[in-house]
């Protein structure tokens, strides 16, 4: 087996690469720092070990040499091995140590680069580190090692003020006043442009601006990369002109649906908190009801879908899209009908309102007496679907394709969630399952509901429903947010 050196790029997780992406897939052990994103340990196999060997300033949960022969054991034992760091595994990140202690070791290994903070923080900051014609070279350099010390292979400051162009610095926030001395007094003028960027490419991402004679007095934490030179006066703003920027937003659908809406919000530049609520299972009878009615699918006139997971277990049930022949089918919003698009099926009849209230009032009058409708949703849901029907004269036959149950979320996040800015629920589920699951003390200052029943049931437990999306889907429900805090 290999141990793989995987650069997880500095925080967005949109910038891990398609190999390192592929490799975590795969991966039996993940090796994982501090500046690595905790969110792209969900691309490793459920059943990967996790282990954190994070280092902060002043603090090490594993000293190198520990984390050497911990790749070294791994790799020995068969296991695939990613070790994800920060940024580049090259860039001042050890990853020639890890590399070195494997070659020696006999363990094959191989390095995925990543995309190093050095560009890609200032590229978020809106700072390109190089202009034609006024800066056109660019050098990245350790602020870790003492400038002071002499000629031990520490930084020569002095040579990189002459040098020109752009100096980018890892790791160099406690001596930044140091730095910036020894660069004034190289030449560097005073007045030359700093911009130092924390957490940058990530939603808590703050940009500080001064010179060289100020930079030094102005609040600056780490993880920062510091870019020095004439590039440092642009603002060519855009990650932090989003709309959400430095919003944080918890997602609470099932752990299997969390990604779409996470990244519709991620998209707007808010950090969202998945809290997966709830569960899919199958229902009670292990999904009989349903395939029994499925096998029988042509005595109906029409199929009713209530939710994008009702709509895929009844593709799953089918054996291919022959099975539908001849049958109707309702879907209730657009959710709902994209799954069905999934399993190559289009819904008949989609109301122009996505609740069962606006399918009642579109729904076809029963063509004969012994008119059918087969209604497939969750174990739990609201009777005014199937009530309606039969007043209208169907024969309404309801099978449970799904149930819900709640979820067992982690301390952690449940202590993200209380500090949240905004809670956003899809389902009367979502609510139900996060009180029992979180309690209404946990609840972020603002409630977010996809439509007037989710918004309802968050009424009848006693929650204040701040925001209600005029469409009810995941877009209607980001635009709802953001329409939201920009009104506020």
């Amino acid at each position: 087996m290999t141990v793989y050196l995987v650069g997880a790029g500095p925080g967005d997780p949109g910038l891990l690469t398609l190999r390192g992406a592929e490799v975590l897939g795969r991966a039996d052990v993940v090796v994982y720092d501090r500046l690595s994103v905790r969110s792209l340990l969900a691309l490793a196999p459920p059943g990967a070990e996790r282990i954190s060997v994070g280092k902060a300033p002043g603090h090490a949960e594993m000293a190198q040499e520990d984390i050497n022969a911990l790749l070294v054991e791994r790799g020995k034992a068969g296991a695939t091995v990613v070790r994800l760091k920060g940024g580049d595994p090259f860039v001042f990140a050890r990853g020639g140590e890890e590399a070195a202690a494997l070659a020696e070791a006999g363990v094959a290994f191989e390095v995925v680069p990543g995309i190093t903070s050095a560009v890609a923080v200032p590229a978020y900051a809106g700072i390109p580190v190089t202009l034609r014609h006024s800066s056109t070279s660019f050098t990245v350099v350790t602020g870790h090692e003492d400038p002071r010390v002499g000629d031990d292979g520490s930084v020569d400051w002095d040579a990189l003020a002459r040098v020109g162009g752009t100096i980018v610095v890892l790791m160099g926030v406690a001596r930044i006043r140091d730095i910036a001395a020894r660069l004034v007094a190289a030449g560097r003028a005073p007045d030359t442009p700093v911009a130092a960027v924390t957490w940058g490419t990530r939603p808590q991402q703050r940009t500080v601006r001064a010179t060289l004679a100020t930079i030094a007095d102005r609040p600056l934490a780490p993880p920062a990369t510091i870019v020095i030179g004439e590039v440092a006066r642009l603002d060519l703003a855009w990650f932090e002109q989003r709309p959400l920027f430095g919003r944080r937003v918890v997602v609470t659908r099932a752990r299997a649906q969390a990604s779409e809406l996470t990244e519709r919000f991620e998209a707007t530049g808010a950090e969202v908190v998945e809290l997966p609520t709830i569960e899919i299972a199958e229902p009670v009878d292990g999904g009989a009801a349903l395939a029994s009615a499925v096998a029988s699918l042509r005595d109906y006139e029409w199929v009713v879908l209530t939710s994008a997971n009702g709509a895929r277990r009844f593709l799953a049930a089918l054996r291919d899209g022959r099975d539908a022949a001849g049958v109707h089918i309702a879907a209730i919003g657009p959710g709902t009908a994209n799954a069905l698009r999934e399993g190559n099926l289009v819904a008949d009849l989609v109301p122009p309102e996505f609740v069962a209230e606006s399918l009642l009032e579109v729904f076809p009058s029963p063509s004969a007496s012994d008119a059918k409708v087969l209604l497939a949703r969750a174990e739990v849901a609201r009777d005014v679907l199937p009530e309606g029907l039969r007043a209208r004269g169907w024969h309404v036959d309801v099978v449970d394709a799904y149930r819900t149950v709640a979820a067992a979320p982690d301390s952690d996040v449940l202590d993200a969630v209380a500090g949240a800015d905004v809670i956003t629920f899809t389902s009367s589920s979502t609510v139900e399952r996060f009180l029992e699951v979180a309690g209404a003390r946990r609840v972020p200052r603002v409630v977010a509901c996809i439509g007037p029943v989710t918004a309802g049931t968050a009424r009848e437990h006693g929650l204040r429903v701040d925001v209600e999306a005029a469409v009810h889907s995941l877009d209607g429900l980001v635009d709802a947010v953001v329409d939201h805090f920009r009104d506020g």
